[in-house]
């Protein structure tokens, strides 16, 4: 199966201007807890991801303001994406790699056209694929035992 297949197309995405308090209600709003940045909203080249940890973790716990701090501030800028024709194996397979729980989803010109999440792939009753991503992604950074 082709990620594509189970990608939600098209997310909500934000550029690295946005203030986290709008990436917030976001999220809220859109029921996530990742927003792709982009570099402007018509190409959608992604240039960043923010989660709901990036904003507790880089920003609330460190007293930024929401109000005044900038999604580029905290955003991870070194992301791992996939291209839409990906299959769904290599998609999970990159996930577990970099222990995350959501992948973009990127064409050739870099453009951020889906995302994947865990629930995506639990959704199509990959229970023992599902399981090992959870723990993957769960276990404390370079103790995965998963291999394919």
């Amino acid at each position: 199966m082709r990620a594509e297949k189970i990608m939600t197309p098209n997310p909500v995405c934000c550029t690295p201007d946005a203030r986290i308090q709008d990436v917030a209600h976001l999220m809220l709003d859109n029921d996530c807890g990742e927003i792709p940045i982009v570099d402007d909203h018509q190409t959608r080249r992604l240039v960043g991801v923010v989660t709901d940890r990036d904003i507790a973790i880089r920003a609330v716990a460190n007293g930024r303001s929401p109000t005044d701090t900038q999604a580029s501030e905290i955003m991870s800028s070194s992301v791992v994406s996939a291209n839409p024709d990906a299959s769904l194996d290599e998609c999970v397979e990159l996930m577990e790699k970099h222990q995350i729980r959501r992948l973009p989803l990127v064409d050739r010109e870099g453009r951020c056209v889906g995302i994947i999440a865990q629930a995506d792939i639990a959704r199509q009753n990959r229970a023992r694929k599902t399981a090992e991503l959870v723990k993957d992604v769960s276990s404390p950074k370079g103790t995965h035992t998963t291999r394919h």
